[in-house]
Order: C-alpha cells, then structure tokens, then sequence
C-alpha cells in the first residue's frame, strides 16, 4: 500500500483531494494532511510516507522549500507537486528537485481523478520496479520467436483483451497492466496471431500491435517490465493512429531521458516566444524537433506546457496578441503535436485582426520576452527599438497598441507583478526583491509598488499571508 501524504494551505484543496480520489483503487492510502512545509516535515518525522503531494506557494515554509529538506532527508520520498502557481522557474526548479510529476489544480476535475492516480501510480512502479508478480512461469526463458504485445495510450479504463487466439496449447497470454496484454504462440501459429491481434487494433481506443524480436533467452518478467518501460517513454512519442504496427528488436536501447537539462528547456520557451513558429514551417519543425528531441516523461511535458500556456496568457491575454488554451489531458506526442497545430493557428488568427505586419508583431513579442527574462536589466523603448532596428517613435507606437501600455507603463506593471510572486512565496527581504525586478533603490521600488497596488510591499506580504 503506497501511503500517501497531502501538503496545501488550503483546508478545502487538502480535504477534497483526501476525499474524492479513488485512492484505494490504486493501493494508495492518504495517511495524513499539512497546512505547510514545516508540518509536513514533522509528520514525515514521525510516520513513513511512500507519496507526498505538496502545494508550491505556502505561508511559514514554500513548496520548493519543503522539497529540498526532503529530498536530502527522505530520498526515496515520491513528490508530486499540486499548484496554481504560473511562474516557469518556479515549474522548472519543482522538476529539479525531483518531482516525479507536476498536476495543474485546474485539472482535477472528477472524471480526471482515475487518470491522474493511474499515471502517478504508473511512474511509482517504474521507479522503484515494485511490479504485480507474473505467473510462476516468469522467470522461465522465453523459447518463441517473436512476442507480440497490444498497447492502448488510453488508461482510463480498463480494456477487454481478446482471449486464446490460435488453437494451438501452447499459445501464451498475460496481462502486462491495465492498458496492454501479450501474447506468443510457436511459428506455425505466428501468423494466424498476428493477423487476428491486428483485426483486434479497431476495438481498443488508441492501440498500437508491437511485434518483439530478440525475444529468445529472455524471462517472460523481464518482457513484461520492457513493454511497460517502453510503453511509458518510447511508445508515447512513437504512436501514431495511422501507423499502428511497430516492429522492434529488444536490443534497441530506449532514448527517454528522465533529467531534462535547464538550457535544452530554455530553448523550448525561447523558440515558442521569440521565434515565429506559427508561421514559417522551418521554425515550427525546429520547434517540433527540439520538443522531441528532450524525450521528456509525459508529467514533465505537461508541466513544461502548462507553464509555456500560463506565461503566453499572463503576457498576452489582455492584449490584441490573444490567448492560448491549455491541453487538458493527453495520451500520446501525436496528440500534442495535433494541440501545437491548433494552436498555431489560433495565434495567426489573432495576428491577423492587427493593421501591423508580422514581423512588427514578432518584433513586439521578442521585445516583450527580453524584459521578461531579465528584469534585473533597465531596458528602454530606446535601446530596444534599436536592437529590434525599428524607429524608437514607431516602436513605442507599436507596442502600446499591441500590449495595450506604453513600454514604461508595461516595464514597471511586470516588474512590480514579479515582485509580488517573491514577496508571497519567499522570506528575501525587500531590498533583494527589488534588486531582482531592476531597483537598486528600496524606497523607490517601494514608491512604484505602491502607486500600482496601493499597499507597501511588507503590506502586500503581511495582507497576502494572512489572508492565506
């Protein structure tokens, strides 16, 4: 049983997701709650907890900060992070730490409680090999050619495998999980299976037939635990509704990477901002091949598109650019990729309703990202205009049109939209957050923090944390 700890402020948050999910349908148990970091490090003192599920901003100790001590104290803790928080950092530094996957609150809604457990309980298994014993036959060596496996990337329910398929005695069937079964029958029998496995790919929603070579001197354990490696990194970038045959060797080592590196996740975000992939197809291929190329686990790639989404719409909602909608749930790379097409065209629309061409409105966008990244920096609309090598007048003309502010007006709102995420989910003091959104002047950071919100930022902080 994978006991499992939940760590939110939020009372209600902790109490609906102790109380809704089908825990025990994936031999987990809740075995208690904490309202911070610091609770949570008591109880893991006290009771052993094989799951935490932690909040990232929270008063007395944040998330992240929960996860470094735990991560030093308890390696062997699993920690998925449950947030609303929007800011890239802070997604990138949870997955660091070693998060073994990122969920957005906005999708535990109830028909998606089953799906999320499976994958967590799914990634659990891989990690630690803690896999259901096969028959007493599975540490016998494999004496067929080929083993032939049925994959569906659909894991919401349970799937109705066909049974026996040959008439043969000594035809094999087993059930790998939930969503893929196996089967081997001698060579006599070979193609009669394989043509009925592919007549069965119709009735199991999103399946793929792998046909596995190099099966010889193999036990049937170690078959089992390669389909579920293969099905949970390769298969999910491999799949393709229209080519639902992959015969493979079990010689082929696996890509997947599980440690995306900070600069390969960097150039993702920069090429979706500041690169115009929506409309010139060399840039979108670049794109599609970098996203590839990572082979990230899908919580990973959900994390990474969640906060891709989040910081298009903090930084383009409420301008004529437009917004994004998230993917909510996906099974399969061909999925996403069909969601970056679409989304692809949503943005070009958007463009389009502006009287400005699209290099003007790819200018903006490039100009808008180099303030975000570094706020440290004081840009100007002078020093921008002229890297971006448009006229400075026509420059700022574009932007308050587009953005909907003039570049100061702009410059000092996300500045000061920065400084509340660090007053709220850090204790720095204030002269440090203001040095990190571009003052090295305390008491004018403090005068611009309060003409824009009306409180003083150690307000803002007491005001925010109480409220919590």
């Amino acid at each position: 049983m994978i006991k499992v700890l939940i760590v939110d402020d939020d009372k209600l948050v902790r109490k609906g997701i102790s109380s809704a999910m089908p825990w025990n349908e994936f031999d987990m148990e809740v075995v208690g709650e904490a309202s911070n970091g610091a609770k949570a490090l008591d109880f893991l003192k006290t009771q052993p907890v094989d799951l935490m599920l932690t909040d990232l901003a929270m008063p007395v100790m944040s998330g992240i900060e929960l996860m470094r001590a735990a991560r030093q104290l308890y390696p062997e803790l699993h920690i998925v992070v449950l947030t609303l928080h929007q800011d890239f950092d802070y997604i990138q530094e949870a997955l660091r730490l070693g998060a073994i996957d990122y969920i957005a609150k906005v999708q535990l809604e109830k028909e998606q409680f089953e799906h999320v457990l499976q994958r967590i309980h799914t990634r659990i298994n891989g990690l630690t090999s803690t896999i259901r014993k096969m028959p007493s036959l599975d540490e016998i060596n494999v004496h067929y050619r080929n083993v032939y496996a049925l994959v569906s990337q659909e894991r919401k329910s349970e799937h109705k495998w066909p049974t026996e398929l040959t008439a043969h005695e000594d035809e094999i069937r087993w059930e790998v999980e939930r969503n893929s079964c196996m089967w081997a029958a001698p060579p006599s029998e070979e193609d009669q299976l394989f043509h009925q496995l592919k007549e069965c790919l119709h009735q199991v929603p999103q399946c793929t037939l792998l046909v596995l070579s190099d099966v010889q001197e193999r036990t049937w354990s170690q078959i089992k635990n390669w389909i579920m490696s293969y099905t949970e990194s390769s298969l999910f970038y491999v799949y393709n509704p229209n080519n639902q045959v992959i015969t493979i060797s079990m010689n082929e080592e696996d890509t997947c990477s599980n440690e995306p590196q900070d600069e390969d996740l960097d150039r993702i975000k920069q090429s979706w901002f500041q690169t115009p992939w929506t409309h010139h197809e060399s840039y979108y291929n670049q794109l599609i091949d970098q996203f590839i190329s990572l082979r990230l686990h899908k919580g990973q790639l959900m994390g990474l598109l969640y906060s891709i989404v989040m910081e298009w719409n903090r930084i383009f909602a409420q301008t004529t650019l437009g917004r994004i909608a998230m993917i909510h749930s996906f099974e399969s790379w061909y999925e996403v990729e069909e969601w970056i097409k679409q989304t692809a065209a949503s943005i070009r629309k958007a463009d389009e309703q502006t009287s400005y061409s699209q290099e003007i409105i790819d200018a903006v966008k490039k100009a808008v990202m180099i303030v975000q990244q570094d706020l440290e920096q004081a840009y100007t609309a002078s020093g921008l205009s002229q890297q971006l090598n448009i006229s400075r007048s026509y420059f700022s003309q574009c932007f308050k049109d587009l953005m909907g502010k003039t570049f100061n007006e702009y410059s000092r709102f996300i500045r000061v939209e920065k400084s509340k995420e660090y007053l709220l989910n850090t204790n720095n003091t204030i002269f440090w957050i203001a040095e990190r959104v571009g003052y090295s002047d305390e008491k004018y950071f403090s005068r611009i923090f309060r003409e824009l919100t009306g409180l003083l930022p150690s307000e803002y902080r007491q005001l925010g944390r109480g409220n919590k």
